[in-house]
């Protein structure tokens, strides 16, 4: 049985896992939700306005009363910018399992702050929910994706091949899992 405890803040050396505020919506804007390379990478659309950005904070903060709602925004400790986002998009409390998408603005990327966000929603996962199984993809294009997978100990599962329809090509989908047995902590 899983132990459902919503979105909680979770801290980490560098980062601050919390709930979106509607004062996130300028970070989000400059540094990624705005960016077309960064959306696509997980199939998210192009938010350009503050109007749109607010709407979807709206949407965000109001599921937060659910139980089993887990979305949080990365925060960098030493600016208090908001950088991105994590969440558990897909929670499966029938089977005991979810799957993670996070995103990471470019300025910021490449520094180790996606795969410390992951490894601290992966313990959160498995110590405070009681999760069996976390699952995690990405684009087949997507190498530094791939590289904080494998860093968070996921193991391979397989591909689905041209999963993806974008630009007039297809690109596959690379399915990782981790349970909660093969977890290290």
């Amino acid at each position: 049985m899983l132990t459902h405890t919503g979105t909680t803040e979770i801290r980490t050396e560098r980062l601050i896992l919390r709930r979106f505020e509607h004062s996130d919506v300028d970070d989000m804007l400059n540094y990624w939700i705005s960016d077309p390379q960064i959306q696509s990478l997980y199939c998210e659309p192009v938010y350009t306005s503050k109007p749109e950005v607010q709407a979807l904070l709206d949407k965000y903060i109001s599921s937060y009363e659910k139980c089993d709602y887990y979305r949080w925004a990365v925060i960098l400790k030493e600016t208090s910018e908001c950088i991105g986002q994590i969440a558990f998009f897909l929670m499966d409390s029938t089977n005991h399992f979810a799957e993670i998408e996070y995103c990471i603005g470019s300025k910021f990327q490449r520094k180790g702050f996606a795969t410390e966000a992951a490894r601290a929603v992966v313990r959160f996962g498995f110590k405070q929910i009681h999760l069996h199984k976390i699952q995690i993809s990405h684009k087949s294009n997507n190498t530094p994706s791939k590289k904080v997978i494998e860093n968070c100990g996921f193991i391979y599962e397989g591909t689905l091949r041209d999963y993806f329809h974008e630009g007039g090509h297809y690109t596959d989908r690379v399915f990782y899992s981790l349970l909660e047995k093969e977890y290290q902590g």
